[in-house]
């Protein structure tokens, strides 16, 4: 992902999403169910690479024909034996990769904004730290669901951050009103500390009617 704004382009850490439903990459494709960020299996020789041979070329191109871009460009890549290559462009921010990207900028996101706005360059800082969040999903997610189930209460989570999607609040507390319904994440100094903050968090708590994945991550544990 990257914020662009007249031909300048600030990119974001890069981010792994995991787009089956179940632990092992196993189950259908769903909008996500949790993600991280740094990705220590790709290198910054490929980053460099996928900037190089597809986000600038693209931006320059739009700009050349008159349609410059100002927003948020997601360039959705896979890794190929031959280089990176594009799955998809949006021009908008992902989910749930930026609830995992966005709590690492150091600079003041709001002066930011005004800065590109008003055409100023900015010095856009990220901290080194690791981030990972677990999307909690209804039962039968992606398939047909049922809504109004009583979420956990979540005051006895501590050291993390709790993103809520597809719920609704009563006066019993927060049901679900949709598939994927919360995020929970945390930061830590590695990618192994920022997952076992999650998962000892969401151990607390009973989820009747609802899943998440526990391996959110696995791949970068491998490296």
């Amino acid at each position: 992902m990257s914020f662009v704004q007249d031909g300048e382009i600030y990119p974001m850490p890069i981010s792994q999403d995991h787009k089956r439903a179940f632990d092992g990459d196993r189950g259908p494709n769903t909008g996500g169910m949790g993600a991280y960020s740094p990705v220590p299996q790709i290198s910054e020789t490929v980053i460099e690479e996928t900037f190089g041979t597809i986000v600038d070329p693209a931006i320059g191109a739009m700009a050349a024909e008159g349609t410059s871009f100002n927003g948020i460009l997601y360039a959705g890549v896979i890794l190929t034996e031959e280089g990176p290559k594009v799955i998809e462009f949006n021009a908008r921010f992902g989910d749930p990769e930026t609830q995992v990207v966005l709590p690492k900028m150091k600079s003041d996101f709001g002066a930011f904004m005004d800065a590109i706005l008003d055409g100023r360059k900015f010095d856009l800082e990220w901290d080194g730290q690791a981030m990972l969040g677990v999307v909690i999903a209804a039962d039968g997610y992606p398939g047909e669901i049922e809504k109004g189930i009583l979420l956990p209460s979540f005051e006895e989570l501590q050291g993390v951050e709790v993103v809520h999607a597809g719920t609704r609040e009563t006066d019993k507390g927060f049901v679900g009103n949709g598939g994927r319904v919360l995020l929970v994440s945390a930061k830590g100094e590695s990618l192994l500390a920022a997952q076992e903050k999650v998962y000892k968090e969401l151990d607390k708590l009973e989820w009747l009617g609802y899943f998440y994945r526990t391996d959110i991550g696995w791949r970068a544990m491998q490296n």
